[in-house]
C-alpha cells in the first residue's frame, strides 16, 4: 500500500517485483527452510557497499545536502535513519547534531518515587551523577542535546486531539529555557505549531529496584529512530543501518516496508573493521503465522 503510494519511476513490474520480496521478507520465504533466524541476500541495487566511515555514509544517503536544508521542514519530515537497537540509533543523532551550529542542552531532574518501595539506606547513597546515567526504553535521556530544525519524536500523549500522540514527528522551531517550540512535520495536522513542557515520567515497569521519576522534555531526537518506535511511519526515504543485526520477529520486514518508492530504501550493513556485507539476517517465526490461522 506506501508502495502504491509513492511516485518514482520504477516501473509496474519493478514496483511488483520489489513488492513481493518485502512480503517473503516478512513472511521467512526467503532462504528456506528456517528455524526463525536465517541469513537472507540484500539486492545489490538497495545497498551502500563502498565506504570507508558508515555513519558518514548512511547520513549522506537518507539527508544529502543536510547542512543547506537542516531546517527545512519539506527537506526532513520524509526522511529517517532506522537502526536495530538505541545505542545506534544514539551515536547516529550525535553525529547529525555535530555538524550543525547553535545547540543547546537540556538536563532533567531525577528522583526516587519514595511513597512507591520501602525506605532503604541505599537510596541514600545515589547521587544526581548515578541517576544521569540511568537508561531505560520509554524515558527520555538525562540530557538532550537540540538545535533548531531538529526532528523529535514524542515519548508521551500530551493531546491526542491536536495529534500529540507517541511517535508523533516534529521539527524544533524555538528553544525556550524552559519550554520547546515545535512543529508537526506529518498527518493531518501537518504545520501547526505547539509546546512542549517538561513533564515528569517513570518507566512502566521499572528494571531498577525503585521507581525512578524523571521531570524531562519527553521527546527523542529523530534523525535516527529505532525499527519498533518507526511502526506506522510511511516515508520517501529511509536509510537502513545495521553494523549488527535484527534481533526479534518480523524487525527486517517492519524496517523495510516503511518506504513510499523503491529508489528511497537504501541499506548499509557491515561487519567488524566496516567491511560491507550483502547478507543479514531475517527472524520469522513461522508458528506465529500458524496461531493465527
Amino acid at each position: 500500500m506506501r508502495l502504491q503510494q509513492g511516485r518514482d519511476n520504477t516501473s509496474s513490474n519493478e514496483l511488483a517485483t520489489f513488492s513481493k520480496w518485502i512480503l517473503d521478507v516478512g513472511d521467512g520465504k526467503i532462504c528456506e527452510p528456517n528455524d526463525g533466524l536465517a541469513d537472507i541476500e540484500i539486492p545489490q541495487e538497495l545497498l551502500i557497499s563502498s565506504f570507508e566511515d558508515p555513519i558518514k555514509a548512511i547520513v549522506a544517503s537518507t539527508y544529502p545536502n543536510l547542512l543547506e536544508n537542516f531546517q527545512n521542514v519539506e527537506f526532513l519530515q520524509g526522511k529517517a535513519i532506522l537502526a536495530s537497537t538505541i545505542e545506534v540509533e544514539e551515536k547516529i543523532n550525535h553525529y547529525v547534531l555535530d555538524m550543525i551550529p547553535k545547540e543547546k542542552e537540556y538536563l532533567s531532574f531525577d528522583s526516587i518515587d519514595r511513597t512507591d518501595t520501602s525506605y532503604n539506606e541505599a537510596y541514600e547513597v545515589l547521587t544526581p551523577e548515578i541517576f544521569s546515567k540511568l537508561r531505560t526504553p520509554g524515558l527520555p535521556n538525562h540530557k538532550i542535546k537540540l538545535k533548531v530544525g531538529t526532528p523529535i519524536m514524542l515519548m508521551r500523549n500530551l493531546d491526542q486531539n491536536d495529534g500529540l500522540c507517541n511517535g508523533t514527528r516534529l521539527i524544533v522551531t524555538r528553544l525556550a529555557n524552559h519550554i520547546i517550540e515545535a512543529k508537526i512535520m506529518s498527518g493531518k495536522n501537518i504545520g501547526n505549531i505547539f509546546y512542549i513542557p517538561r513533564m515528569s515520567m517513570s518507566p512502566s515497569e521499572s528494571p531498577w529496584p525503585f521507581k525512578l521519576i524523571r521531570r524531562q522534555y519527553p521527546i527523542i531526537v529523530s534523525y535516527t529512530m529505532t525499527i519498533n518506535k518507526s511502526q506506522g511511519q510511511s516515508l520517501d526515504s529511509v536509510g537502513l543501518y545495521f553494523p549488527t543485526p535484527v534481533f526479534s520477529h518480523g524487525q527486517l520486514y517492519v524496517a523495510i516496508s516503511r518506504v513510499t518508492t523503491k529508489s528511497g530504501l537504501k541499506i548499509l550493513i557491515h561487519e567488524n573493521e566496516n567491511a560491507p556485507s550483502s547478507t543479514t539476517t531475517n527472524v520469522v517465526y513461522k508458528e506465529v503465522f500458524q496461531s493465527l490461522s
